[in-house]
């Protein structure tokens, strides 16, 4: 497909004008980043996982009734999305302690909660992100009332389905980030889980050994970020027909 007009470039992918109307080109790139991009570099690969893992939640959600913007996977790193408009919060649900839950309120790294926890960032790189209540939400009219319960809806579904998923295959899901959009059909607007599902954006764990299959292997310095990407694909049978070959992570300058 003709590539077309550049419309953002973010940390790890790139979107572009899709082919029809209302749609985008969402280009996963092979750049990883962590503690607000202050770590940089390309890991041979890691687009091409993410694209087919992306992909395979997606739909998955779609089959049990969650709406996403995803419409069809392109190519090895290229998958055509509905476009919509992101509300500028990132929703966070966990289930287990880690990252910076245990930072604030000291708990010890693997806790299992209570029940899952569902909190709210505001987008905003600048600012790192910060952690904001509902009242904040409501406030700044980032989100109205009907809105946040549609939101909570939709965290907990993809909880509950990430949970199962990850389960099977011996996979502990430890938490997770999504981004919601809305979606205008006419005067209609609705709902949509959007960005991406990856290991970029959760925490998984192996049940029985504790090692670490996401991207704080890369913020840890835990070893090749690729291998365990690649081993969250082997074991979802989602493994790319060309996987990456293994190699070091090459660092920019």
């Amino acid at each position: 497909m003709a590539r077309r007009k550049k419309i953002y470039e973010g940390k790890a992918k790139t979107l572009y004008e899709g082919p029809e109307p209302g749609t985008i080109v969402q280009y996963f790139k092979d750049d990883a980043t962590a503690f607000n991009a202050e770590k940089h570099d390309v890991i041979e690969g890691k687009g091409v996982l993410n694209n087919i893992l992306s992909e395979f939640f997606m739909l998955g959600l779609g089959q049990i009734g969650v709406p996403t913007h995803f419409l069809k996977r392109l190519n090895m790193r290229e998958q055509l999305v509905r476009s919509c408009e992101i509300i500028p919060l990132e929703i966070i649900v966990r289930n287990y302690a880690a990252g910076s839950l245990c930072k604030r309120l000291g708990i010890d790294e693997g806790t299992q909660l209570p029940r899952p926890i569902v909190e709210y960032c505001y987008k905003d790189d600048a600012l790192g992100d910060p952690l904001v209540t509902e009242e904040h939400i409501a406030a700044f009219g980032w989100a109205s009332q009907q809105d946040m319960d549609d939101i909570l809806s939709l965290a907990l579904r993809v909880n509950d389905f990430l949970s199962g998923v990850m389960l099977a295959v011996g996979i502990r899901l430890v938490d997770f980030k999504i981004e919601i959009g809305r979606v205008y059909d006419g005067d209609f607007q609705r709902l949509v889980v959007a960005d991406e599902i990856s290991p970029d954006s959760c925490r998984l764990w192996d049940i029985k050994t504790g090692q670490k299959l996401d991207k704080d292997v890369f913020r840890r310095d835990l070893g090749s970020l690729t291998d365990a990407y690649t081993e969250v694909a082997r074991r979802l049978g989602v493994m790319p027909n060309n996987p990456p070959a293994p190699g070091k992570p090459q660092l920019v300058n």
